[in-house]
């Protein structure tokens, strides 16, 4: 990929991309020491940057005079860009979606007018998949990241940042296959060197990371986390060989550390961004790189979240930040047991969510019985108020 391959994607999505401006956070700059801007790629058409590469992919191909339907194989975001783009362009798309796909994400490609086969356990079955139909039906394979085309659109987002920000530091760019960062790596890098390139990416899925500390693509056996968006196997050839030349850094952030950055997000900003793209800025605010006097840029990918997982995320974010105590208590099984331990946990003006009764520990007397109690609370600090009171009490927790 070449500078002006991301001037001419630029052109070509310029009537079709929404323009939004860095959005300078108080609080999180607060919380850093550094200055922090998000860019907002979750509230860009179709709900993530992926829009920027399959558009700028799709029109190519449609202005070079081909009329083949396209395929494409997705975890959720690029399957809604090459459906919205294939419907602009009029061409008919086909999307091969492993099972595990949010609800939501498939109800939106459908609805741009897709044709979707969910198959697969993650990313790379789903690939594989669409590779298999393409052979047997002459589509256009539109690859998620490993394709210049793709990355020349998606590297527009690192155009703008260097445009608005002329005194950015530090780009943090979530990372799964590497389109995304390898776009805006050799794109800002080209245009102001100076600037600090570092990626992001679950820590059970770190096939860049690995990657980048080897220096050579490395694949890896499976991959866990929330954040779909980002769960790729194997980084691609194309942009592996870009990132390892001008990304300067790679960190992994853990599920607990997305929960709870997507969780500050809503709480301080008022807005929704899914596991993959809350990446960017989990690795700020977990302190794994300094920003302390510098102007960083973190990347919030993606918003398409499904509605029916956002409570199990909230839940994660909250032990993770300690603001939901889970508790195993041992008390005697008497009429007023409960009533005692709810007076201390109230006293301290905690919330219980939950109660649930043991009595069948092999570990337990006769006349004992173990409560698993979840409570809200503020945080550490008050957390071991309660433990302290209950302790001071007589009780006994596991």
């Amino acid at each position: 990929m070449q500078i002006a391959d991301v001037f001419q994607a630029k052109k070509r999505l310029s009537k079709i991309i929404h323009d939004i401006p860095l959005e300078k956070s108080k609080r999180f700059s607060d919380v850093t020491g550094g200055t922090v801007y998000l860019k907002c790629e979750h509230r860009q058409l179709t709900g993530s940057f992926k829009v920027r590469g399959a558009y700028n992919k799709i029109t190519k191909i449609k202005q070079s005079g081909a009329t083949s339907d396209v395929i494409a194989s997705s975890a959720g975001n690029h399957a809604q860009g090459v459906a919205f783009a294939a419907r602009e362009n009029g061409i008919k798309a086909t999307i091969v979606m492993p099972r595990s796909t949010p609800i939501a994400k498939v109800s939106a490609t459908e609805h741009y007018g897709a044709e979707v086969i969910l198959f697969g356990d993650c990313y790379d079955d789903a690939h594989a998949k669409a590779v298999e139909i393409r052979n047997e039906t002459g589509a256009i394979f539109i690859e998620p990241f490993d394709d210049v085309d793709v990355i020349a659109g998606q590297a527009t987002v690192g155009l703008e940042i260097v445009n608005e920000l002329e005194d950015a530091d530090v780009i943090f760019v979530p990372a799964g296959g590497g389109g995304l960062l390898a776009g805006i790596a050799k794109t800002v890098k080209s245009l102001k060197p100076s600037v600090k390139i570092i990626g992001v990416q679950a820590e059970k899925a770190d096939a860049i990371c690995q990657s980048f500390a080897l220096g050579k693509r490395v694949a890896l056996d499976s991959i866990f986390t929330i954040a779909d968006g980002i769960a790729v196997k194997k980084p691609g050839g194309l942009t592996f060989s870009i990132i390892k030349d001008y990304v300067d850094g790679m960190l992994t952030v853990t599920d607990e550390e997305i929960a709870s950055t997507i969780i500050e997000l809503i709480e301080r900003t008022k807005q929704i961004v899914e596991p993959a793209g809350a990446a960017a800025l989990a690795a700020v605010l977990s302190g794994k790189y300094d920003i302390s006097g510098r102007n960083a840029v973190c990347l919030l990918s993606g918003g398409n979240i499904d509605v029916g997982f956002i409570h199990k995320i909230i839940e994660k974010g909250l032990i993770g930040r300690e603001r939901e105590l889970n508790l195993s208590v041992i008390m005697r099984d008497i009429p007023g047991g409960l009533s005692k331990i709810s007076g201390i946990i109230g006293g301290e003006n905690a919330n219980i969510v939950s109660v649930r009764y043991d009595r069948t520990s092999a570990e337990l007397h006769l006349n004992e019985v173990i409560l698993h109690i979840t409570c809200e609370v503020s945080g550490k600090e008050h957390a071991n108020r309660l433990l302290n009171q209950l302790a001071h009490a007589g009780y006994k927790m596991k």
